[in-house]
């Protein structure tokens, strides 16, 4: 199931547009709590009292999935408290150390965070730029930031729409893996008309001038009245700046390009900046699409 979201704006060409940062949470009609001991936000905190599944462990801090945190375990390559361990069922503690192949992992938060933001343009997916251009931790409020989010997947620095920021390894790793990929639909704003060949083209699949061979991408076209295209388009595939590749190999200019969904989240109407805790509902169906069971 699909977010859906209106096709009838008359957004102009707004590529250039400065949208800083303002950190703030959106308490509008889809707003909702912070999450809640107890909820599907934050079933971990009973998990480590009692230890959590060295396999699972792994996972959920999103080294990798649970089936190659299974073969890694298998193969010798981790480490607990500086000592081989072989079983995928050992219990881990809060103060044990893990290492897997060398590295030392993160004790799990004992709470997870879901966070959903409209990223503006001219901000960084990343948590620090070396730049010092505004990032998407910059947008979050103080209690957001303190779970340690991170971005899962990214938005380029001139696009902008809706992003998942989470201290949730596992799904994480989920989301961004082919085989649990999540159809993502943007709004895409493109100069002049479109032709119909360079839709069919779209929607047959097409390969990149890099040589990629990419998937059908479903697109809707609609002429605005100021003479531009507006486009909506659903992607089934991660492909890096797939829609702007796209758009350049077909001779299209694209002016905005805004996500709108991500699986079974929409961004609704949150206001550009702004960002809020995922509702109970919105966390489960996010795990359900990403075949996490917990």
């Amino acid at each position: 199931m699909h977010a859906k979201s209106s096709f009838h704006s008359h957004d102009g060409p707004s590529q250039r547009r400065s949208n800083r940062p303002v950190s703030r949470s959106h308490q509008g009609g889809h707003s909702s709590p912070a999450p809640r001991k107890g909820s599907v936000t934050s079933r971990l905190e009973d998990d480590l009292q009692d230890g959590v599944r060295l396999n699972k462990f792994i996972a959920a801090s999103g080294y990798c999935s649970r089936r190659k945190a299974d073969e890694l375990i298998f193969a010798g390559a981790v480490q607990v408290n500086g000592m081989v361990e072989h079983s995928p069922g050992r219990r881990i503690l809060t103060d044990d150390v893990i290492q897997v192949e060398g590295q030392r992992l993160a004790a799990l938060p004992t709470s997870f965070s879901y966070i959903m933001l409209h990223k503006p343009i001219q901000v960084m997916c990343t948590a620090h730029d070396p730049q010092g251009r505004p990032t998407v931790l910059d947008c979050l409020t103080a209690e957001m930031r303190r779970n340690r989010v991170y971005p899962v997947g990214r938005l380029d620095y001139f696009s902008e729409g809706l992003l998942l920021l989470t201290n949730d390894g596992e799904l994480a790793q989920r989301l961004m893996h082919p085989r649990h990929h999540q159809p993502k639909t943007y709004d895409v704003l493109v100069r002049g008309t479109v032709p119909a060949s360079a839709l069919a083209t779209m929607r047959r699949g097409m390969t990149l001038a890099e040589g990629e061979q990419l998937r059908p991408v479903e697109v809707e076209s609609r002429l605005q009245a100021n003479g531009h295209t507006r486009l909506r388009m659903v992607l089934h595939q991660g492909v890096n700046r797939q829609i702007r590749r796209m758009c350049r190999d077909l001779g299209l200019t694209i002016l905005r390009l805004k996500r709108i969904s991500l699986g079974p989240i929409g961004l609704g109407d949150l206001p550009v900046g702004s960002c809020r805790f995922l509702s109970a509902a919105e966390i489960t169906a996010l795990l359900q699409a990403a075949e996490i069971r917990r």
